[in-house]
């Protein structure tokens, strides 16, 4: 697009026609000390069922306390790139932690997930080459693939025999098999025993993004590799972020020595960013002793989903099948989506609205996410909410 200021404003009213145009709400504060699930917005005290703190961490005074000391100690900066000045012993002993927890032979710090997919993907694939993905991966693999030399095609969603005839078609090219773990939008979860064996029976890498897996899935919390029973020989790179279940900032992938090396001397996202704080790394080792330590969490978030899933059941809401702490209600038509999601705020809840081109039109919805912290009592308010806020569709449009 060229530089025209009409041509601008003309692009923004018509995504506010089509109701796809994205906004921000400014949280004033927590009406619960620490507590995100508690904001006040426009002087509104709201229940948050929209954010990805799945354990109910990114409040926990013990991460606090650990943030607090490690600034004392660090600052408040790296001050420079990991292979400069910026890799401190809070990030080595961060990285040593995350392969030992993971079951991986080292562990490499991102500053965000994207950034982490958009690395390895750049570092481990070359032009004539082919990546293979899954066609409801998140934006920041799909990039990935994009801004690499190597060619993108994508399979049918979670459908492993078609991945399977794609690599079989393509086998002297494919280098590369992405999926997401937990995939952000639906909730469902990759068919990962399959994909493995198609990515060996190729000799291609394959990449899991577990952004919304790790420390929520598996009975240790590795995630989805650990609740697939697959070893670090099966599923060689894992990615996983620190800002969900972890509640603190960052990311990383794990793999064997040598990969992670390759990736650490070719990731340009790595290699030309500034390493998170210091204290950032000393929060995250406190948050994954908890993880480790305090598998009620996450016994507490099945329960959660169980409740929400039988009460949606009851009330005749259209759920996906997800089994995850995301928990998608669909509410097609963006306009639509938007009414319910305001509906809900007005009765004091955040939930947001999803909507294409995020997701498919004619898919748009509810994205409620459930935390360890929600309350019974919580649960069952938004439960009786919901169905009070979706409005009818429109002629012609699909209700469910």
């Amino acid at each position: 697009m060229k530089r025209d200021a009409a041509a601008v404003t003309a692009q923004l009213a018509a995504l506010g026609a089509r109701a796809q145009r994205r906004t921000r709400r400014s949280v004033e504060a927590y009406a619960a000390a620490g507590s995100i699930l508690a904001p006040v917005i426009g002087g509104q005290r709201l229940v948050n069922f929209c954010s990805n703190d799945y354990l109910g961490l990114a409040g926990d005074p013990r991460l606090a306390e650990a943030l607090r000391a490690a600034l004392m100690h660090w600052g408040t900066g790296a001050g420079a790139a990991h292979l400069v000045t910026g890799h401190t012993a809070e990030h080595h002993a961060l990285e040593e932690e995350l392969a030992d927890f993971t079951g991986r032979e080292a562990a490499l710090l991102f500053s965000t997930g994207y950034m982490a997919n958009v690395g390895v993907i750049g570092a481990l694939t070359a032009r004539d080459e082919v990546i293979l993905q899954d066609k409801l991966n998140h934006a920041s693999l799909i990039d990935g693939a994009r801004q690499s030399d190597a060619r993108l095609l994508r399979y049918r969603h979670a459908d492993a025999e078609d991945a399977a005839r794609i690599a079989a078609e393509q086998s002297q090219r494919l280098s590369l098999i992405a999926t997401d773990g937990v995939f952000s939008m639906d909730g469902d979860i990759a068919p990962l025993t399959e994909l493995a064996a198609v990515a060996r029976a190729h000799s291609a890498w394959l990449l899991v993004d577990d952004a919304h897996g790790f420390g929520v899935r598996g009975t240790g919390g590795r995630g989805s590799l650990e609740a697939a029973g697959l070893a670090a020989a099966q599923a060689p790179l894992l990615m996983g972020t620190l800002g969900k279940a972890a509640g603190t900032f960052g990311a990383f992938v794990a793999g064997d020595h040598e990969v992670i090396d390759l990736i650490l001397q070719r990731a340009r996202s790595y290699i030309y960013t500034t390493a998170m704080p210091p204290a950032i790394a000393a929060a995250t080792r406190a948050a994954l002793v908890i993880i480790r330590e305090e598998g009620w969490r996450r016994e507490r978030l099945v329960q959660l989903i169980a409740r929400f899933r039988e009460g949606a059941a009851a009330r005749g809401l259209p759920l996906m099948p997800s089994t995850t702490p995301i928990q998608p209600v669909l509410v097609p038509g963006s306009a639509r989506a938007l009414a319910a999601s305001e509906a809900l705020r007005q009765r004091g809840f955040w939930v947001s609205a999803i909507r294409h081109p995020t997701v498919p039109a004619g898919t748009e919805r509810l994205r409620v996410t459930l935390s360890a912290a929600h309350s019974d009592a919580q649960l069952q308010a938004l439960l009786d909410a919901v169905p009070e806020s979706i409005p009818p569709a429109a002629p012609g449009e699909p209700t469910v």
